[in-house]
């Protein structure tokens, strides 16, 4: 693999490079910057330079770099932190022949830079080298070693003079090199190994090179993916010297195939190791990768815009290759994927999706902590719901080949469901709303399989439960259940369009506690009337938990007045303690699907409806008397004409 390519593969699409220099006073910044430009050394030098731009061809990276000389100062300490902040690379000046001018490094400018949390790399530059006591014959690393441990940041040190021109283009060299490309998303100094992301992002590329899914690279492919990235063939005579520098190094890294992906990922290590980090960047950049080690966004599809009501889902297609992919990586062949066995799935991706919430813990799991089928594709689905984009890239990653836009459908509007009285979705979304204690997370962890636990965690943050539930006639559909902390419903609702990602709402309350119950249908009130306001109607089902308790005495009039008034069915009795559900989930899968069924009308909501009636009832006697006073106006006319004629 070789190193050559096109300064703009390298650059990552920057246009420019902003280079800082700073230090303390007479450490030599405006000399170092007018000999980087001039190529001469400046008898007299103004304090503070312009802005210095270097041209495009300055350097073989060909991005043109402008340099910011900064003033030392006291006044002018604001102006300078500016400065610093709009850096992309930060050059840190000392004088060889005032110690105390390094010592400042680590006393004041690196932690200020920390300060302003300038968080770019670090060059530090020793100036006037030939100035320094030729007694002092202590090496570079020895000096800058204990300062490099304690600040990361520090890319890397040289020394220089302006006046004997020695190393002066190199300073900016490596600045830029440091921008265009970083060491820090690659390689991890510490264990000098390469980073995770970057392992993932390189372990992709090579799937992708190795067409025939041999798990090497042949002859050929290497080949290919040299001329793909650095638009240059390797001759044969290459080919066996890459392979011979792996071999000695790695056995393992060569077999009778080819390179073996130890092999590739060791090749990377060894550039970095030697400073090339400049191959491994072209090689991630040709592959659509930034400076963070993801897929840039411009070549992520976006998702077809949408109206609030409107959700995404995965088409059948994008179905089929999810079921095929976990086929290929459930290798025990046990129907479920494993911890290890997702992780190898998503190791292409920059990391596993759903380690974090709202996806982790979001879905079934076995009795070995492994994904179902149904918990993979429920945890899909979750995904494409919440965040449509981050399924498209987590697809990319991991080998859809297919157009991505043929992955994802648009679902209809809530509204029109409602007036067609179906709904064609294959996901719905519950909000599960209700007070403390009353029942919520059993209801929830109950949907995932889990066994019923007479603790009480009070939930603080929102939490999603997917689930596929079975339907009469072999139908299936997955449900979202989200549930909502109570002291997060005024928040929810502060959204005029909270609702409108709503499919079904559940209000679950203590059927023994009277408390719950007021508070449960306060709730109910609170959501219905939100839903008039803003047209986001929402289908709502009560469900009266804890049923193996008594209920409080006047349960069953209160409940059967509220929902007659509402228009509702009566609340459902559960009871998690004793696993009895009551087909719960199919029901309230069959309320969403069925949206203009469910929707609780309020005494406002009544009245209004009634005085648009009558105010449309009016409009029809206005607009008829109006109809009968034109003909009548007509017919006058009429007379009044042929009376005209006759006289």
């Amino acid at each position: 693999m070789a190193g050559a390519g096109a300064g703009a593969a390298h650059a990552g699409g920057r246009t420019g490079v902003r280079i800082v220099v700073a230090g303390d006073r007479g450490t030599g910044k405006s000399s170092l910057i007018v000999t980087a430009a001039a190529e001469t050394f400046p008898p007299n030098v103004p304090p503070v330079l312009p802005p210095t731009r270097l041209p495009e061809d300055f350097y073989p990276d060909r991005v043109p770099i402008t340099i910011i000389d900064t003033s030392s100062s006291l006044e002018d300490r604001g102006k300078v932190a500016e400065e610093l902040k709009r850096a992309d690379a930060v050059v840190l000046t000392y004088a060889c022949d005032q110690p105390i001018t390094l010592d400042r490094l680590s006393n004041f400018w690196l932690p200020e830079l920390r300060r302003l949390e300038v968080k770019v790399p670090v060059i530090v530059v020793g100036c006037k080298l030939d100035l320094r006591d030729e007694q002092q014959q202590v090496s570079l690393e020895q000096v800058m070693s204990p300062i490099m441990q304690q600040f990361r940041e520090i890319e890397t040190c040289i020394e220089c003079s302006a006046f004997k021109h020695i190393q002066i283009p190199e300073v900016f060299y490596y600045a830029q090199k440091a921008v265009l490309h970083p060491t820090g998303p690659l390689f991890d100094q510490e264990t000098q190994t390469l980073k995770n992301r970057c392992v993932r992002a390189l372990k992709r590329i090579f799937i992708l090179c190795d067409h025939d899914r041999d798990g090497a690279l042949s002859d050929a492919e290497l080949n290919d993916f040299q001329v793909k990235c650095f638009n240059a063939p390797l001759q044969p005579s290459e080919i066996v010297g890459v392979k011979r520098v792996v071999q000695e190094k790695l056995p393992e890294g060569v077999n009778d195939r080819g390179l073996t992906l130890t092999g590739f990922l060791f090749l990377h290590a060894l550039f970095i190791e030697k400073g090339r980090l400049e191959t491994t960047w072209t090689v991630l950049r040709k592959f659509g990768y930034n400076n963070d080690i993801k897929l840039s966004p411009d070549l992520i599809p976006s998702v077809a815009k949408r109206s609030p009501d409107q959700s995404v889902e995965l088409t059948n297609e994008a179905i089929e290759f999810l079921k095929r992919i976990f086929g290929l990586f459930d290798i025990d062949g046990d129907g479920a994927l494993r911890p290890a066995e997702l992780e190898d799935l998503f190791s292409t991706s920059p990391e596993s999706p759903w380690s974090e919430a709202p996806y982790k813990d979001a879905a079934e799991k076995t009795a070995l902590g492994g994904l179902s089928l149904d918990g993979y594709l429920s945890e899909w689905a979750l995904m494409t719901l919440l965040d449509p984009a981050k399924s498209v890239e987590h697809l990319m990653y991991i080998g859809y080949a297919s157009d991505l836009s043929s992955a994802m459908r648009v679902t209809r509007k809530r509204r029109m469901d409602r007036k067609k009285q179906q709904s064609e979705r294959n996901v719905f979304q519950c909000f599960v709303f209700g007070p403390e204690k009353a029942g919520k997370s059993k209801l929830l962890n109950s949907f995932l399989g889990r066994p019923f636990s007479d603790s009480h965690t009070s939930a603080t943050d929102e939490r999603y439960a997917v689930n596929v539930v079975d339907l009469p006639g072999g139908n299936k559909k997955t449900l979202v259940l989200r549930e909502i902390p109570e002291d997060g419903v005024r928040k929810l609702l502060s959204n005029k369009e909270s609702l409108a990602a709503c499919d079904i709402a559940v209000f679950v309350h203590d059927s023994s506690d009277e408390s719950s119950w007021k508070r449960a249908t306060e709730l109910l009130l609170e959501v219905a009337t939100h839903g008039e306001n803003t047209g986001f109607e929402v289908p709502c089902l009560i469900v009266a938990a804890k049923d193996d308790l008594d209920p409080y005495p006047m349960a069953i009039q209160d409940s059967t007045r509220v929902s007659q008034d509402m228009g509702i069915e009566a609340p459902i009795p559960i009871s998690t303690k004793l696993g009895d559900f009551n087909n719960i989930f199919r029901k309230i899968v069959s309320a969403a699907e069925h949206p203009h069924l469910s929707i609780p009308e309020t005494e406002a909501g009544r009245s209004r409806k009634q005085y648009h009636r009558l105010i449309n009832r009016s409009l029809m006697f206005v607009s008829v008397g109006a109809a009968v006073a034109i003909v009548g106006l007509a017919a006058y006319r009429v007379y009044a004409a042929r009376k005209n004629a006759s006289s």
